[in-house]
């Protein structure tokens, strides 16, 4: 197994969010993976705003649990699947707590679909972000709810079927008062603009916040060798099927 670069914490301190936890870097994410891109936007937005005492992060299985020491945020692990309606919980027992859900396109889409639906038609005053690089990443690269049509994936080696999932789209459809839009990792400083515009509107208690984020998993999609390939796949095929925008 690869040893972790030295860095020393000035060296740290300068790249990242002032509420990120320094002594959890270098992070435990693979090389190229889109996570630490979406988690520095966030971080950024967190401290644009001022609320990292007011935040509880809840993050499913799967990679996202890797962003479970990343801040100096109050941070809970929950078992996959089933972010959403702790996090609906915490609101409830606490509704002066912004409560983030941070999960993968497997754990909101499949096992946790039925949980996300139903919060989004109640309107919980939660937020969420899912993180949607079209495979079950930590498990092996197997196929997913967003996985696209003719994808070579572990699970689909002559290539995916022709069904995929378009979360903010079905969001939007069930709820028509969320804050729901769609970014991409490659765009990082309209990443953490956007970023800040959802928590800004979770902030104002208006409704449910729906944020999902196009981003690479170069292990599974096997280009970490080959980042102009990773970007090719992210900008130009997934964004092609899954649109960057405000819904």
């Amino acid at each position: 197994m690869p040893t972790k670069p030295k860095f020393a914490k000035s060296e740290l301190r300068t790249a990242f969010p002032s509420c990120v936890r320094i002594e959890s870097k270098p992070h435990l994410f693979c090389p190229g993976c889109g996570h630490p891109e979406v988690l520095k936007a966030f971080g950024f937005a967190v401290d644009a705003l001022g609320i990292q005492e007011k935040v509880a992060l809840g993050v499913d299985i799967g990679c996202s649990l890797l962003a479970w020491d990343y801040f100096n945020i109050d941070t809970i692990e929950t078992h996959h699947g089933r972010t959403i309606p702790t996090m609906v919980g915490f609101k409830r027992a606490n509704p002066k707590a912004l409560t983030v859900a941070y999960v993968g396109d497997g754990g909101a889409y499949a096992i946790g679909g039925g949980h996300l639906m139903n919060a989004a038609i109640r309107d919980e005053k939660i937020m969420v972000i899912v993180v949607n690089n079209a495979v079950y990443a930590m498990t092996g690269g197997q196929e997913a709810p967003t996985t696209l049509p003719g994808m070579i994936v572990d699970t689909a080696p002559y290539g995916a079927d022709q069904y995929y999932m378009k979360g903010p789209e079905m969001i939007r459809n069930v709820n028509p008062n969320a804050f729901v839009a769609r970014g991409i990792t490659s765009r990082q400083l309209a990443l953490r603009k956007l970023m800040q515009e959802a928590l800004e509107f979770h902030m104002s208690g208006k409704g449910f916040t729906f944020l999902e984020i196009l981003s690479p998993c170069t292990l599974n999609w096997k280009t970490m060798d080959r980042p102009d390939k990773t970007f090719d796949f992210l900008e130009n095929t997934m964004a092609g099927v899954y649109p960057v925008k405000k819904y």
